[in-house]
């Protein structure tokens, strides 16, 4: 029952989408404006879609899951296979080490807005990289899945380039920006999540959120140490399992109820970087990322590659 609210989100970006697109000579620049941002909005909920997708597949037919991630894949911008590599093979299984492409010490300026601000650009040509160099293994190694992320990729980047060229505008407002916004958020919530935290505790490593309203549109995803420690579980599960199996060991700082208030202290006033127990943030020296993609072992490996296996 739980992902009938997952289906209803992906059905209110589509709808938001398609209403856009096709009353668009009548909307005036403030309707148009506030349709761009609920899209942007609902393509980011439906980011949240794929993350959770690809560890727990909603449907248990494998050819059904394989057409949804069809439909995913245009409702936050990029085909939803990509989204396996860098995530689950890099960040769950390297969280903040140097073969995690997504670590937050990359992230090096003084203003600690400017951190959260260009995450996702920072790290994009890296993630895009060792995604490229996932796919070429994967020919070999897991015929099956390159297919899929094969099937994805033409077709979402396909029907891209069909969009642009039907009306470049309507496509610029209605799809490209809502879909920018959509990856720049699902890759920059990275920071807040782990920025800080101690990567060798098996508590500590990730921060919290427990706001009904967060998690209710974000799926639990607040609930992210406990995702950590079971990648496959259900995210309908999240709080209970974090209340029994996260909190009583958790430090409590990395329990924030509020995510707007947290980002409010860290990024705008004070706007200090600073350690989960408030120490300043002692960034390594900056390295090069370690190639992690000859490490995996797909058969062998427990974590779920997602709804396209």
């Amino acid at each position: 029952m739980a992902d009938l609210r997952t289906l209803a989100f992906v059905a209110i970006y589509y709808s938001i989408t398609i209403a856009g697109w096709v009353y668009y000579p009548q909307m005036s620049w403030p309707v148009i404006l506030l349709t761009v941002a609920a899209a942007s909005v609902f393509s980011f909920f439906c980011a949240v879609i794929v993350h959770n997708t690809i560890h727990s597949p909603i449907f248990r037919s494998r050819t059904v899951n394989r057409i949804f991630q069809h439909f995913l894949s245009f409702s936050y911008g990029h085909p939803v296979s990509a989204f396996v590599p860098g995530h689950n093979f890099s960040h769950h299984k390297h969280t903040q080490t140097t073969k995690d492409v997504m670590r937050t010490t990359k992230m090096r300026y003084k203003w600690n807005f400017l951190n959260q601000l260009l995450f996702f650009h920072t790290m994009g040509g890296d993630i895009i990289s060792s995604e490229l160099r996932f796919v070429k293994n994967m020919y070999k190694e897991k015929p099956v899945w390159f297919r899929q992320y094969l099937a994805e990729a033409i077709v979402f980047f396909g029907s891209q380039i069909v969009l642009a060229i039907i009306d470049w505008e309507k496509f610029l407002l209605f799809v490209f920006i809502p879909h920018q916004y959509a990856v720049w958020g699902i890759v920059g919530v990275n920071f807040w999540q782990h920025d800080g935290c101690d990567m060798n505790h098996r508590y500590n490593h990730s921060r919290n959120f427990t706001g009904k309203f967060l998690n209710y549109v974000a799926f639990n995803n607040g609930y992210h140490g406990m995702h950590h420690n079971r990648p496959g579980l259900h995210w309908s599960l999240l709080p209970e399992w974090h209340a029994k199996y996260i909190r009583p060991y958790l430090h409590p700082n990395l329990e924030q109820k509020s995510l707007s208030l947290y980002l409010w202290r860290t990024l705008i006033w004070p706007g200090k970087r600073l350690t989960y127990d408030l120490k300043p943030v002692e960034l390594p020296p900056k390295v090069k990322d370690e190639d992690w993609v000859a490490d995996v072992k797909v058969n062998a490996d427990k974590f779920q590659l997602g709804a396209g296996i």
